[in-house]
């Protein structure tokens, strides 16, 4: 009988025990689920300041002298934005995307047999190619059509400039030639107007690719649970997102939009992570990060936007200033451009130990 007694009241203790046990962890993820919300909330706000700061310092920079797209220093600023930008997309995206496509949830065939991450941001970065020669070739033929066409001035004589054209008097050859040479000013105002539209392509495009990226992230953040995952990534993202900022703030400069175009894609840019991030939160009852068509659509996207960020950063911004022979013939300022590209690779690379 004693023996029945002890047993009966040992299994009412370990069951009381376990009881108890159970509802302290129900009780602790309650309460990790609170500081992850908390986590969160503050990551949106974090996130969307320094996203602001960064696309608009180069904007109000204008009013700097130094600061100007005209200006040396710009090389500079800008060679430090191409160095973050290239690196987000080499040691942030291009990886995750590996290791989406990669997981071993993806089970069978295509996802195992083929390095799907590798290409699509190939793919994704010849489609950007063909985007942006076709959308400069289109906005190109559109501005020049508009243009005022040259008249024909037959066969009058004039000694200056007539229609365009240059006309050169031989009297000693018993006759005249008509030249159809184009003004100095004609030729330097053509350049600078296909410029104008290379630089506002290119930031339409660079902010596209930012943009599906950092959509992605602010979702990943909203989504988890985990306070001492979240705590890490707020602050490299905030930095993450004050370093991307400053690169496409200075594509905008350059492009030399109206104030509400400038204004519209700095806050488009600022908006894009801290709106993942609500959306994250949103879906975080039902969102499964090693689910099969998450992963799939993560590593997707990521492919993708790493394929824009590399192309931009190497084809757009590096080669196009590293071939500039304003900077290639000086010696002093290539060094700077040279140093400050090293320096936006190395401190965006750093961020990939926390984010």
């Amino acid at each position: 009988m004693k023996k029945k007694l002890t047993a009966l009241l040992l299994s009412a203790a370990f069951f009381a025990v376990t009881s108890a046990a159970e509802e302290c962890g129900r009780e602790g993820g309650e309460r990790k689920k609170e500081a992850a919300l908390r986590l969160k909330l503050g990551a949106i706000g974090s996130i969307l300041a320094s996203g602001a700061v960064g696309v608009c310092l180069p904007i109000l920079g204008r009013s700097v002298a130094a600061l100007r797209p005209e200006n040396d220093v710009f090389f500079v600023i800008k060679a430090f934005a191409a160095g973050v930008i290239l690196a987000t997309g080499m040691v942030h995206v291009l990886p995750d995307a590996f290791e989406s496509l990669g997981s071993r949830c993806l089970k069978g065939d295509p996802w195992g047999s083929f390095p799907f991450a590798g290409f699509v941001a190939m793919m994704s970065a010849i489609g950007t190619l063909m985007v942006d020669s076709f959308a400069t070739g289109y906005y190109k033929r559109v501005h020049f059509s508009k243009a005022q066409p040259v008249k024909e001035d037959g066969d009058e004589e004039t000694e200056g400039e007539h229609a365009g054209h240059v006309h050169v008097h031989t009297h000693g050859a018993h006759g005249h030639a008509h030249g159809s040479m184009v003004p100095v000013e004609m030729e330097g105002r053509s350049a600078s107007t296909s410029e104008l539209i290379r630089n506002r392509v290119l930031s339409q495009v660079l902010e596209l690719g930012i943009v599906v990226h950092s959509v992605i992230i602010g979702i990943s953040v909203g989504a988890s649970q985990s306070p001492s995952t979240i705590r890490p990534l707020v602050a490299a993202l905030s930095f993450h997102q004050l370093f991307e900022g400053i690169g496409l703030g200075g594509c905008i400069v350059q492009a030399r939009f109206k104030l509400s175009s400038m204004v519209t894609m700095a806050v488009f840019f600022s908006l894009t992570t801290p709106v993942g991030v609500a959306i994250g939160i949103g879906v975080s009852s039902v969102y499964q990060e090693n689910a099969t068509t998450a992963l799939v659509v993560q590593g997707m996207f990521n492919a993708a936007s790493a394929g824009i960020l590399i192309y931009m950063a190497l084809v757009d911004l590096l080669a196009a200033d590293y071939m500039n022979p304003r900077l290639q013939n000086n010696g002093k300022l290539q060094l700077w451009a040279n140093a400050s590209l090293l320096l936006g690779a190395a401190c965006m690379s750093l961020m990939a130990k926390w984010a």
